[in-house]
């Protein structure tokens, strides 16, 4: 049986990179949502501008309203990720995404981390659609999903999320030492 090569090779604990603690990037994520309020707003009224178009197409559908903030979103992520491996949010939070090489991701792989951060989304709209659960309830079902989520990344050594896991990134603390 071949040997199991990690993502990520061992460096000695000096020169690793440090992993910020999971409330300082739950609390980044949470800015990083206060932040997208104007971002999904402008998107918003894209689409409200374009509707008499997708109408006349038969495009404009619920789905398709979702489908393009999911695209936004993407390419929000996606491109400050490539470009520096930070957001906003991440800026203030002294957060940086990297990949193996400890370089931001290109888009190829920011886009992929994007997807992949989404895999909590179906399994638990799914336990909530066959327990046939609507709003309040459903809503709870996918904090819970998302939670679970999270909290896998204590079962990673080195406390990365899962989906930074598979994407080959990792997201390391900037903040200086402290002795």
């Amino acid at each position: 049986m071949p040997a199991v090569t990690p993502a990520f090779p061992s460096p000695s604990a000096a020169s690793a990179p440090r992993t910020p603690p999971l409330r300082r990037r739950l609390l980044c994520m949470l800015y990083d949502g206060v932040l997208l309020f104007g971002v999904l707003m402008l998107a918003s009224a894209v689409y409200v501008g374009a509707r008499p178009l997708l109408q006349q197409a038969g495009l404009d559908h619920p789905y398709a309203r979702q489908a393009w903030i999911f695209v936004v979103l993407a390419l929000y992520f996606s491109w400050f990720w490539q470009r520096s491996g930070q957001t906003l949010a991440m800026q203030t939070w002294r957060i940086r995404l990297e990949n193996r090489a400890g370089h931001a991701p290109g888009w190829t792989q920011a886009l992929l981390r994007y997807v992949l951060a989404w895999l909590w989304l179906p399994p638990a709209a799914a336990v909530g659609h066959a327990l046939g659960l609507t709003k309040g309830p459903f809503l709870g079902v996918l904090a819970v999903g998302l939670l679970i989520w999270m909290s896998l990344a204590w079962l990673d050594p080195r406390r990365q999320f899962l989906h930074d896991r598979l994407a080959g990134t990792r997201l390391t603390d900037l903040r200086p030492q402290q002795s």
